[in-house]
């Protein structure tokens, strides 16, 4: 298990000598400590992926996909070694954890297909006068930060793109979750990659750290997963050096059930959609709103399938709920639930903190939800379900919208035509219809309104790492 800092290819202590302590969410115990990085760390790292770029920009794009596969291989090989480092720091179950690695893993595999890709285009000028030809470059050194929980996947999903395009990356992962970032250095290092191409600096002096490199000349991209409120304060950080950005932000997901679906299909999408990583997903279903016909029968259904699920630590035997990652957002779960329970609602499973160690909090569906209720206002990030009923599509359409964010919807209908035309109409950059999962390496990945700026996925992410150079150019005589 590595636990220093990967800078220049080389394993080394912070400057200053200090570290983090990582905890088992499960029973609050350490695990161990990394170090935790200095400003002068992440400018070393800064300078390290700088002296890497150059020649890593003129290598053959054939050479950063065998980079790539290589890196890709070794995740497959190693995904349940890599899956228990993620149930010990991040709490979540196994089998959740064994998924999150081979989602991983294809981000990987996919951008080393799209390095071969990196395509420009040639036209004649409308005009006649000359040809217009564009180059896609590498935008340079990237800065990437990282939320804990995802710590392989939102990794992968932004070094995958920025290697293939040819740029150099600093990675921060979350201080909750640093030992999968720093598994995923050590692969790369094993796989040979340049000193410099990927460093990776867990602080828990994170905007001190990422602030400095932002400032830094030398630095042209920042790429960041995380909340909507640490996503404006980086953007305003960056706006100083014009750095161009990538955010993924904060999500409020609505998932739709109307009278005509499959009810079957709706509660396993639904499970799917809620219960990722225990809900604590910027794609997790945060809003449930069920039509008057069937919402009786659906929160039913979705309670008891909620109160099946087994909650326990992530590696045990059959646990398909680990706990929450911090005793502090056991709180915040617990105050959303009590609060809307005060408002009206009420709990048909779960609803209460539980006794003993660990930062647990039980599957719960709360029915008869007031459309004001505080907690369908904000990001839930726990295993909660709130039910709310309504009568027509308009109405549902503008309960959906009713949010400041815009990453994913759902919506489960037997009616095509009006699945289509609820998903135009929603307020977000994907909609799952008739689907729980839109996760896929293949697509772009991304929001509107103030759940982020860009794509990550898809040909668009490998876009993101690159800038176009026009040359105006004339050869006839």
């Amino acid at each position: 298990m590595k636990t220093d800092l990967f800078v220049d290819g080389k394993w080394r202590e912070a400057s200053d000598g200090s570290r983090i302590d990582v905890l088992d969410p499960a029973t609050g115990a350490s695990i161990t400590s990394v170090a935790s990085a200095t400003v002068e760390d992440g400018l070393a790292a800064v300078e390290a992926a700088y002296n890497a770029l150059p020649g890593w920009a003129a290598t053959a794009p054939r050479q950063r996909a065998d980079l790539l596969l290589a890196v890709f291989e070794m995740m497959r090989d190693r995904a349940d070694e890599l899956a228990r480092l993620i149930v010990l720091e991040n709490g979540k179950a196994l089998p959740d954890a064994l998924g999150e690695v081979a989602y991983a893993a294809e981000f990987f595999r996919w951008y080393a297909e799209e390095a071969v890709r990196v395509a420009g285009s040639v036209q004649t000028a409308p005009g006649g006068a000359n040809q217009i030809m564009v180059l896609r470059q590498p935008i340079g050194v990237s800065v990437l930060v990282t939320p804990w929980n995802f710590p392989a996947a939102m990794a992968t999903r932004k070094i995958g793109p920025a290697l293939a395009a040819g740029c150099s990356v600093v990675l921060k992962p979350a201080s909750e979750t640093p030992l999968t970032a720093l598994a995923i250095a050590a692969l790369f290092e094993e796989a040979g990659a340049p000193p410099g191409l990927v460093n990776v600096l867990p602080s828990k002096r994170s905007g001190a750290v990422v602030g400095a490199m932002l400032d830094d000349p030398r630095v042209r991209k920042l790429s960041f997963t995380g909340s909507t409120e640490v996503g404006r304060t980086l953007l305003a950080a960056a706006a100083n050096s014009v750095l161009s950005c990538s955010m993924e932000l904060g999500g409020n997901a609505p998932f739709l059930v109307f009278d005509d679906a499959d009810l079957d299909a709706a509660i396993e999408g639904a499970m799917v959609a809620k219960m990722r990583n225990g809900g604590q997903a910027c794609t997790a279903a945060n809003r449930f709103y069920a039509q008057a016909g069937i919402a009786p029968e659906f929160s039913r259904r979705l309670a008891e399938a909620m109160s099946s699920l087994k909650m326990g630590p992530g590696a045990g035997e059959g646990i398909q709920l680990g706990p929450l990652v911090n005793a502090e957002a056991v709180a915040k779960v617990d105050e959303l639930v009590t609060g809307t329970i005060a408002a009206g609602a009420h709990a048909l499973v779960g609803g209460r903190k539980p006794d003993g160690p660990g930062f647990f909090y039980p599957a719960t569906v709360l029915a008869d939800v007031p459309s004001t209720a505080p907690v369908l206002a904000e990001e839930i990030f726990g295993p909660v379900a709130p039910v709310v009923t309504f009568s027509g599509e308009e109405e549902a359409i503008r309960l959906a919208n009713a949010t400041e964010h815009g990453l994913v919807s759902y919506v489960y209908t037997s009616d095509l035509a009006r699945g289509l035309r609820v998903s135009e109409a929603l307020e977000s950059g994907m909609v799952g219809l008739n689907r729980g999962l839109v996760s896929e390496p293949a697509a772009p990945f991304g929001g509107v309104k103030q759940s982020g700026i860009g794509r990550e996925g898809g040909h668009e992410g490998l876009l993101e790492y690159t800038e176009s150079k026009y040359i105006a150019v004339s050869w006839a005589r």
